[in-house]
């Protein structure tokens, strides 16, 4: 995964933070989650608000709360 998957990170997110609320998440700590992700494998300086922007609205739609 690149950081402009932002659908499959979304899903990888709910599978593996079934516990969370995106809507609280920390861009620092989404950021490190998705980092930490099976599969991630993507320069971590190519990461802007923007894209954990649209990976935190992503996993919020896909999380259904």
């Amino acid at each position: 995964m690149k950081w402009t998957d932002t659908q499959e990170i979304a899903m990888a997110l709910t599978d593996a933070h079934q516990d969370i609320d995106p809507q609280y998440v920390r861009f620092t700590d989404l950021h490190r989650w998705v980092m930490e992700l099976d599969g991630f494998d993507d320069d971590p300086q190519k990461s802007n608000e923007k894209i954990l922007e649209a990976i935190q609205a992503a996993w919020i739609e896909d999380a259904d709360y």
